[in-house]
Formats: structure tokens, C-alpha cells, sequence
């Protein structure tokens, strides 16, 4: 087989991929208006996932901690939540989205995080707090299971099961993004616009690149509020576009509500961008521009300028969140280049029935590695053996060592990014996201080439 799907062989884990589940629910909850997440655990639960953020975007925003220490690890921390709850309520009046997020810490000890919900709503919010909205979700995301990725997928699904509620049809699209950043959310409106559909995206981060005004510094928050997620049952239909990290939400209004669902492909690239809009024109009846088809044409001319003489035969490891992973994967591969190594950072056991994974099995004809429950010592070990020879690393900060150790050009994608300035403005998805990421990818073996001092013939030329 020349693309073997296949899991680390290691029992230990160096230098991680991705972070724990928590993280990820904290990232779809800054995506929600009005709404402070409170992590049920340890202080550095919410402090080094709230550092990781804060470098990504360059951003102040608002995460609470129930600071659990040793008593509460032995004896129970219910206690911490009830408190954290009515201090937050007290020190926020605006805030009307309160989810409780599990850690490893709580869910060993057994906190009943449902039970001190329902007591809550029945004692303090009544009592304290009547006559206010106030919504207090339970998000159980162990970190001793999963990852990031996963705990947004749960976390999405548990904020959609509380707030969906059936009416009346609104006519509006639910589009879940997944894992994305700003450039990407405004990359996706713009197809919407173009194709005149009106649309609740979910959950909407675009806002969190916040301008700097006379008047005053902004904290950046999400823009999802609690009635975009409560229509989400009246939609016309779902398009997800990632399987791993917020199918379990539109797979929920899909049971609950009936609403007709798509799942992926993640836009990324020519023929992904094609899918995503074929799916739109399928679920909402709305033809596809002559604009769009226009900005697809200089997209394919600009990726056309730098395929065949700069990018073609290129040899490249990609890792980060599995669709970002696979959707670049098909990217590079339909620009002629070589993804021989692609390292998935958690140990999903249903990696093997992904369509896109099936499909470059059975297509490609290279040798390439997926790699499931990977670490970044997994690129690293086969570089240093001489098992696969790079031209190029895609992936987020954490890789940058093993791109400087072995001088191997690398262009950062993904979270996190924080030692590049304001890449989580450029979008990696649609017609945009494929220019960028061609000229991207040329620009940084471009660079590599004044940097390693090499002539230009490097470049093909004469």
C-alpha cells in the first residue's frame, strides 16, 4: 500500500500536537456573545490554554477558572463552581452564557457538574438573579481522553442541545466552521454574500481581530447569540465543514430536527471550494455567481503562475487538526506536490473510514504516512533517520524547531501561530485561501533559497 494509515508505535508522547479537550471548549465558547466560560479545575487550566489563545490572536478576552486546589481535588469542588458561578454573574452583569467546563482534575473526583447546574438553576439564579437571563451549560470534557479537537466537536453539540429550539422556519442556513480563524470566517462570509444567502455561522470568531479606537480598547468576544443558536432548528439546512469538530452538533439538529445535513468536505483548495459551493447551491436552491466563477478563474491562474516550476515534485509533511490536515493534504496534491507525511494528533478510532483518507489511498501514487495519535518527534525521528527528505513543513508554532534543526523551509498554518504576526487574518479556506496558500508556500521556498544562498537555478529557470 503506498498510503499507510497506521498509529505512533511509541507509548509516550513528545512534544504534542494538539492540547486537551478542555481547550477546545473553551474555543467554541469565545466564539458566543455575551457569554465567560467557567473551567471547573486547576487555575492553569484556563491560564496556559487563555496564553496560547492570547498569542494566537494578539487579543484580550475573558475566560474564568473555578481554581480548584488540593482540598477540593480530594473532597470535591461542586463548591468552587456555585461560587465561581455567583461571583462571575456579579462581576459581569452582562454576561447571559455561563458554561461549566470540565477537566481531568473534576471528572477523576466525580463533580456532579449536571447537579450543581440544576441546583443552581433552581436556587441561586431564582433567588440572586431573577429576572435575568442566565443559561449555564455543562460541558464534560475530560483531558485524559481526546483532544482540542474533540472538545469543540463535544462542545458544540452541548451549546446547539441546549439552545435549539423549534418554531418557525426561518429560511437561514446553519454554517458550523469548526476550528478557524478570522480571515477564514470573513472568507466564508463573502462566498455567502456573493451567492446572496443568508446564513447563521456558528461560532462566529470573526470579530476577535478588534480594532483599536479612540474611545477605548475593545475585549474581543464572539459574535454567536443566543438566538442564532436557538434558530438553528428552524434552518433550511446544515453544512458542516469539518468531520471532526462540529459533526456531532449538525448530526444532533439533524436527529432532533430534521434538518438536512452536510458534512465537509473543509473548503481548502480549487476542488474543495467547488464541493463547498456545490453543497450550498444543493441545500439552499441558490445558483453560483458569475462573480464567484470569476474569482475562482484568478485563483486558478495565480495557483497556475507557481505549480508546475516552483511547487510541483515538492516533498512536504503536513500536521495539525485532521481536516485542516487532510484538506491541505488534497491541496498540495492537486498543485502537483507530494504530501508524503500527514500526522493527525489524537487517537481517533474512526480515521479509517474517513471518505478523504479512503480516497488517497486508493488514488495516489507516491509513498505516504498518516499517522494517528502523533507527536511531533514522529517528523522529527524521520527526518533525523533519513526516512523521508523535505522541502517543506506545514504546520503550526510548535513545529518551528524541527524546521530550524534540520533547515527545512516551513510555513506556518493552523493554531497556534505566534511567532508570525497576523496570520490569522489570512484565510486558508475558498477561493482566497487557495491563492494565499500557493503564493504562501512559493514565497517561503523562495525564501529559503536567498537564505541557503542557493543560485536560481533552483527555481527552474535559464
Amino acid at each position: 500500500m503506498l498510503c499507510e494509515l497506521k498509529p505512533r508505535e511509541r507509548a509516550g508522547i513528545i512534544n504534542p500536537v494538539f492540547t486537551c479537550q478542555p481547550a477546545g471548549a473553551q474555543f467554541a465558547s469565545i466564539g458566543i456573545k455575551d457569554c465567560i466560560g467557567i473551567v471547573h479545575g486547576g487555575q492553569g487550566c484556563v491560564m496556559f490554554v487563555r496564553l496560547i489563545f492570547s498569542q494566537h490572536f494578539k487579543e484580550s478576552f475573558e475566560l474564568a477558572s473555578s481554581s480548584v486546589h488540593e482540598e477540593g481535588a480530594v473532597f470535591g469542588a461542586v463548591r468552587r463552581v456555585e461560587e465561581a458561578v455567583d461571583v462571575l454573574l456579579m462581576r459581569y452583569p452582562d454576561v447571559k452564557v455561563v458554561p461549566i467546563i470540565s477537566t481531568c482534575c473534576t471528572e477523576v473526583i466525580g463533580d456532579d457538574i449536571d447537579g450543581v447546574v440544576s441546583k443552581l438553576n433552581r436556587g441561586l439564579l431564582q433567588e440572586k438573579y431573577a429576572g435575568r437571563e442566565v443559561h449555564l451549560v455543562a460541558i464534560h470534557t475530560p483531558s485524559f481522553v481526546g483532544s482540542m479537537v474533540s472538545g469543540y466537536d463535544v462542545a458544540t453539540r452541548d451549546f446547539i442541545a441546549h439552545f435549539a429550539q423549534k418554531t418557525e422556519p426561518n429560511g437561514k442556513l446553519n454554517l458550523f466552521t469548526g476550528w478557524v480563524n478570522p480571515g477564514d470566517v470573513k472568507a466564508l462570509k463573502h462566498l455567502l454574500a456573493e451567492m446572496q444567502i443568508d446564513a447563521t455561522v456558528l461560532f462566529e470568531i470573526e470579530s476577535f481581530d478588534s480594532p483599536l479606537m479612540p474611545h477605548g480598547n475593545f475585549v474581543s468576544h464572539g459574535g454567536t447569540t443566543i438566538a442564532d443558536m436557538q434558530g438553528t432548528a428552524n434552518a433550511l439546512g446544515t453544512l458542516a465543514l469539518n468531520r471532526y469538530e462540529c459533526a456531532k452538533a449538525a448530526r444532533h439538529l439533524e436527529t432532533e430536527f430534521g434538518i438536512p445535513t452536510i458534512i465537509g468536505p473543509t473548503p481548502i483548495g480549487i476542488r474543495n471550494t467547488d464541493t463547498f459551493l456545490q453543497n450550498l447551491k444543493k441545500l439552499t436552491g441558490k445558483p453560483i455567481p458569475e462573480s464567484l466563477v470569476r474569482e475562482r478563474g484568478v485563483a486558478i491562474d495565480a495557483i497556475t503562475d507557481v505549480t508546475h516550476m516552483f511547487l510541483a515534485e515538492k516533498k512536504v509533511a503536513i500536521y495539525g487538526n485532521p481536516d485542516l490536515v487532510i484538506g491541505l493534504a488534497e491541496a498540495c496534491i492537486d498543485m502537483e506536490m507530494k504530501p508524503v507525511l500527514l500526522l493527525l494528533g489524537d487517537d481517533n478510532a474512526f480515521y479509517g473510514d474517513d471518505p478523504r483518507i479512503k480516497a488517497l489511498q486508493a488514488n495516489i501514487d507516491f509513498e505516504m504516512e498518516i499517522v494517528t495519535n502523533a507527536d511531533l518527534w514522529e517528523l522529527e525521528k524521520r527526518i533525523k533517520e533519513g526516512k523521508i527528505e523535505l522541502d517543506l513543513i506545514l504546520g503550526h508554532s510548535k513545529g518551528r524547531f524541527t524546521s530550524i534543526e534540520y533547515n527545512i523551509p516551513m510555513l506556518r498554518v493552523g493554531f497556534p501561530t505566534y511567532d508570525r504576526a497576523g496570520l490569522y487574518r489570512h484565510p486558508v479556506v475558498g477561493y482566497a485561501g487557495a491563492l494565499w496558500l500557493a503564493e504562501a508556500m512559493a514565497n517561503t521556498l523562495f525564501a529559503d533559497m536567498e537564505y541557503k544562498k542557493d543560485r536560481e537555478w533552483i527555481l527552474n529557470m535559464w
